[in-house]
This record gives C-alpha cells, sequence and structure tokens, in this order.
C-alpha cells in the first residue's frame, strides 16, 4: 500500500494554502448555464437542514434528461459544482475545493495533505476497478467527491439528513451518500484513518449500479480496505471474534443480517455484522468469474439468496449457519416476509 498522505507529512512541513495557492474562491453560482439550452435556477430546488444546502436531485435529473445527449455531462458535472461551493460556503472559512483527474475533494486540509489525498482517490479508484473485475464500474458521469468535515459534530449533522428520523443508530466514520449526487464523507481525524475510508467508500461508490443487499455491498467494501488499506492490530482475536459470533448470532439476529438492518445496531451486532459480511464475501469470491456473475445477478429484495442457488447451487441460510456452526434451518434463510421494513443497500 503506498502511504500518500503519510509520505507527504514526513517530506516537509506543511503552512496554510494562502489563496494564491488554493486560486481565488468564486461565489456559487445562482443557475447552470449550458449554451444553447435553458439554464436551471438554483435556488428553488435549494432547502437547507440542519445549516447545509441539499438540492432536489430528482428536479435535476429531469433537467438534464431534457437536454442533449451531448450536453448531459457537462450539464451534470456543473451540477456538483454548484452544490459543492454552496456547500463549502456553508461549512465556514477554511475549505477549498480542490480538483485533479476525476477526484474533487472539499475539506479545510492544508495544501500538500490535500493534494496527496486527490492522487490518493485517483490511484485507489484504479486498483478498485482493476481488483473488483467485472463487478465495479466507473459511472458515466460526475466526479469522485470526498467531502472531509472538519469535526464529529459538523460530519453528524450533515449525515444524519440521510438516516431515518427516529431510532439509534452506530457511530461511523465515513459513508458513500448515494442519494442524489453521490459523495463520500469522512471526519479529519489522522491521515491513516482516512486511507481505509475512503478505499471503503470509494468500493461502494463504485458498486451503487447494482441492487446488492447490504452484506454484499459491505462484504465487497470490507474485504477490499483489508486488500489495499490494512490497519493496524485489530480490536480482538479471530478466536475472540469467533466467539462473539457464536455467542451473538440466532435466527431473529439473521434475519437482520439478511436485510441489513443489523449493521445499523449500536450494540456488537454493527461489529459483528461487518465481520459475517466479510466472511461470506471472502469465502464465496474464491472462484471470482463466478462470484462476479453471482454479484451482478443479486438483488437485496431476497438479500441474494436466488444468485446464490443459481450460481453457487447454495441455500445462503445454510452457508451462514454452517459458518456460525450452527444447525442447518430454514428459519436462517432470508425470509423478507419476516423484515419489518424495506432492505438496506449498504454503504451505511
Amino acid at each position: 500500500m503506498l502511504k500518500f498522505l503519510q509520505s507527504v507529512l514526513n517530506g516537509r512541513q506543511s503552512t496554510p494554502p494562502s489563496e494564491a495557492e488554493s486560486g481565488p474562491i468564486s461565489p456559487p453560482p445562482s443557475s447552470v448555464e449550458i449554451p444553447g439550452t435553458e439554464g436551471l435556477s438554483l435556488e428553488p430546488l435549494m432547502k437547507q437542514v440542519h445549516g447545509f444546502p441539499h438540492f432536489d436531485w430528482d428536479a435535476v435529473y429531469r433537467w438534464i434528461d431534457a437536454l442533449p445527449e451531448d450536453k448531459r455531462a457537462e450539464a451534470w458535472g456543473k451540477c456538483e459544482l454548484a452544490w459543492l461551493a454552496l456547500l463549502r460556503d456553508s461549512l465556514g472559512a477554511g475549505y477549498s475545493l480542490r480538483e485533479s483527474g476525476d477526484a474533487m475533494l472539499l475539506s479545510s486540509l492544508q495544501l500538500n495533505m490535500a493534494e496527496a489525498t486527490l492522487e490518493f482517490m485517483t490511484k485507489t479508484e484504479s486498483r478498485i476497478l482493476r481488483l473488483l473485475d467485472g463487478v465495479a464500474r466507473r459511472a458515466d458521469w460526475g466526479m469522485n467527491i470526498l467531502v472531509v468535515f472538519d469535526d464529529h459534530d459538523a460530519y453528524y449533522r450533515y449525515v444524519s439528513h440521510f438516516y431515518p428520523e427516529s431510532g439509534e443508530f452506530a457511530m461511523s466514520g465515513g459513508m458513500h451518500i448515494n442519494a442524489g449526487c453521490g459523495h463520500f464523507v469522512t471526519v479529519k481525524d489522522d491521515l491513516h484513518a482516512i486511507e481505509p475510508v475512503i478505499v471503503h467508500e470509494m468500493v461502494h461508490g463504485l458498486v451503487s449500479h447494482l441492487p446488492i443487499p447490504a452484506w454484499l455491498n459491505e462484504g465487497l467494501a470490507v474485504n477490499t480496505e483489508k486488500r489495499l488499506s490494512p490497519s493496524g492490530r485489530p480490536l480482538f482475536s479471530p478466536h475472540e471474534m469467533h466467539v462473539k459470533h457464536l455467542g451473538f448470532w440466532g435466527a431473529d439476529e439473521i434475519q437482520q443480517f439478511w436485510s441489513g438492518k443489523s449493521f445499523l445496531r449500536p450494540d456488537d451486532g454493527n461489529m459483528l455484522s461487518y465481520d459475517l459480511a466479510r466472511i461470506l464475501v471472502d469465502q464465496l469470491s474464491a472462484d471470482w468469474p463466478r462470484f462476479a456473475t453471482f454479484v451482478n445477478d443479486a438483488n437485496l429484495e431476497d438479500a441474494g439468496a436466488g444468485a446464490t442457488a443459481q450460481h453457487f447451487d447454495m441455500d445462503l441460510g445454510a452457508a451462514a449457519s454452517a459458518l456460525l456452526e450452527k444447525e442447518s434451518d430454514a428459519a436462517w434463510r432470508p425470509d423478507p416476509r419476516k423484515w419489518i421494513e424495506p432492505p438496506e443497500r449498504g454503504a451505511f
């Protein structure tokens, strides 16, 4: 793993970027204009939630769909930049937008750190596309957008808009928001923590075209993160994790797992869900061509059970119960009738 971010810091001390380094800060546009077409006024499309701007992206899509096909990519890019400029201004002084290739960064990172982060994003995308060949896909339009918040308070105020209005949710260090304009968000903690978050969330972005269940989405992200940006010593040993798995999972909990709801638990069920997803994907992906076909056919509506039977001649519930040393039981199969709410897509 090329530690771009750490190597930059070790190379020299940074100073905050001057206006000359970051370029003049342009005010957000009031409309998006494409030559030869009717422009899009932005004010009617925007609402403020917890102090942050959010567009009516459905209205943006409708406007873009009405444009000539050769104008749509340009129009989408201008809408992305307009929204990011508004978000930059709402975050306050110190935040700036930087761009390199297909990567866009909104943060208050110092210049050398920002440049290294953009380079890391570009190289990481290429590595993920190679590693997840036949599964990951670059979007036809738009940028890879990363927003780095200065603190957890701003981060949680922002992401709360994308969670249900009530309930208790697990802590999060980063997420891919696939709502309107897809983007990654994280917190400026330390550089070592940012790298795996970028890898993990970029996987979510590159598989967001697939209607896969949360366990498959998160399993792909966790395994890719471990491959491309391995972290330090885990909190628990493999044996300790196995003991935790054996004590936690039952028929009710596994239905939460298949529906994706267990990933939102505020207790150990959250950690164990990510680990079980990692194990399942690691086992199933041993034959990559077969696994890639399976991923493309898997659907969150049945947690991928149909695709598992089709491509692996395997009962998904039996596979999970075997891994967890449980007796095979029909109650362990994904059963959408037992899911209280619609299934989750993952990318939490």
